[in-house]
């Protein structure tokens, strides 16, 4: 069995909904399709939350028929028969109906925020699975809120998702597609929650990890994971091969194909994950798995809008127990670290999350000096295969990078990342410039980075 995901634009108009239709039925693999909710639903969405926090109800009423507008068109060109039709409207209706309910629950309260939310993803899935059947696919509705659970540090139990998807199946051997929602879960409470926005890749992981799938296909509407950033750097082309930990630094790093904690279930299992471009389904994409390529640098990936902290401490040298101190700081207040570089008395991170910048600084200078915070701080990720005995990587990234200042550098923690703080406003430049001087464009798609 194989896991596919569809992401917003993948099912984003009605004959887009077709051609994943077509896409799916092409050969006898049973899949298990996870699917987002349709472009722009999950921001309409947010934004009637936003309107009934602020008591808003006409403004959020307004928004709500707007969307509602929206489906009714929507399922008018998706399905081909009366009986389809009406099939669809009816979904549209039982989901907006709850939808607007909500605009009479006073106050609005976080339970209400994720409850909203969630119907993007009941809908899309709703309506595809309700089209299939349409087609005569032997298809299923699979409701990802029977298997998908968060704990209380909305982390996903796969234990639980192993044992209630393995019951689930077992009792539907008979059917060939299995249709479900992504990004969606249910927290220790029972309420509707979710995995955080582009959660639906890591839906998609989970599922592929608890089945032991032979194949997750993150399927989006670019060729496959690319060496540099497109949307910057114009000589750029997808990359063929890439291990787990590779792909998992370009995704923490700034990759946006894939969400950051995709790779861990998938490595967990040993389950490979391939990319793949809904606009191009020959394309090759990207695949991601145990093996890769010897090419020592694979790509390139950049993190925005970090805030820099310079520590340094009181008790000069051979201060033993400072970094403890230091990170018990901000593990108390859950802001994860980025990057990090040491000194003998000094130690610089960087976060993304200044929620509790304020408190974070307070008590560290109850045992330490700290300079003034960098804001507005972009890492640059390189990554490819930087094991011990490879001479002139790091040469040949400074080269590159020779023209722009450099506050920190991360280099020899992995085997698989060199990282660079700069400030924001050299972001362009230095990935364009790394791009000139690591890669041979010619050269590398005839090489590795060409499909067979």
């Amino acid at each position: 069995m194989q896991v596919w995901k569809f992401g917003g634009t993948s099912v984003g108009k009605p004959e887009r909904m077709h051609s994943i239709r077509n896409l799916i039925t092409e050969d006898s693999t049973r899949k298990i399709v996870v699917l987002s909710a349709l472009s722009g639903t999950t921001n309409a969405l947010i934004s009637i939350g936003e309107s009934l926090k602020a008591n808003n109800d006409a403004e959020a009423t307004q928004k709500i028929e707007e969307l509602y507008a929206h489906y009714e068109t929507f399922i008018k060109e998706l399905y081909k028969t009366p009986a389809g039709y009406a099939e669809g409207k009816a979904i549209i209706d039982k989901e907006f109906s709850f939808i607007r309910s909500l605009v009479s629950i006073k106050p609005f309260s976080v339970k209400q925020e994720k409850e909203i939310v969630a119907e993007g993803e009941l809908l899309s899935t709703q309506m595809f699975e309700a089209y299939l059947r349409e087609e005569g696919v032997n298809a299923v509705l699979l409701p990802a809120l029977d298997f998908m659970l968060i704990d209380a540090d909305n982390e996903p139990v796969l234990k639980f998702t192993e044992e209630k998807l393995s019951s689930i199946l077992s009792q539907l051997e008979d059917k060939q597609v299995f249709i479900t929602q992504g990004f969606i879960c249910r927290n220790p409470r029972g309420e509707v929650d979710n995995l955080k926005r582009g959660g639906s890749d890591y839906t998609a992981s989970l599922i592929g990890g608890a089945i032991v799938a032979d194949e997750v296909q993150i399927w989006t509407d670019i060729d496959g994971m690319h060496n540099n950033d497109p949307r910057i750097v114009k000589k750029t082309f997808p990359i063929r091969e890439l291990t787990f930990e590779e792909a998992a630094e370009l995704a923490y790093f700034g990759a946006k194909i894939l969400h950051p904690s995709t790779i861990t279930p998938a490595k967990l299992k040993g389950v490979p994950v391939r990319l793949k471009n809904t606009m191009e389904p020959s394309a090759y994409g990207t695949l991601i798995a145990d093996k890769t390529s010897d090419r020592e640098i694979k790509a390139i990936a950049a993190k925005d809008n970090l805030t820099a902290i310079y520590i340094h401490s009181t008790r000069m040298l051979n201060a033993y127990g400072f970094l403890r101190r230091v990170f018990e700081v901000f593990e108390k207040y859950k802001t994860p670290v980025d990057m990090i570089t040491t000194s003998e008395v000094s130690v610089s991170v960087t976060i993304d999350n200044d929620e509790h910048l304020e408190e974070i600084m307070a008590e560290l200078r109850q045992f330490a000096d700290l300079e003034e915070c960098d804001n507005d701080q972009t890492i640059v990720c390189i990554v490819g295969n930087f094991s011990a005995d490879k001479e002139g990587i790091a040469l040949k990234v400074l080269d590159a990078m020779k023209n722009i200042p450099i506050r920190m550098i991360s280099y020899g923690a992995s085997e698989h990342n060199i990282s660079l703080l700069i400030h924001g406003k050299h972001k362009a430049e230095a990935l364009n410039a790394l791009n000139e001087r690591c890669f041979l464009y010619e050269d590398a798609m005839k090489s590795i980075f060409s499909a067979p």
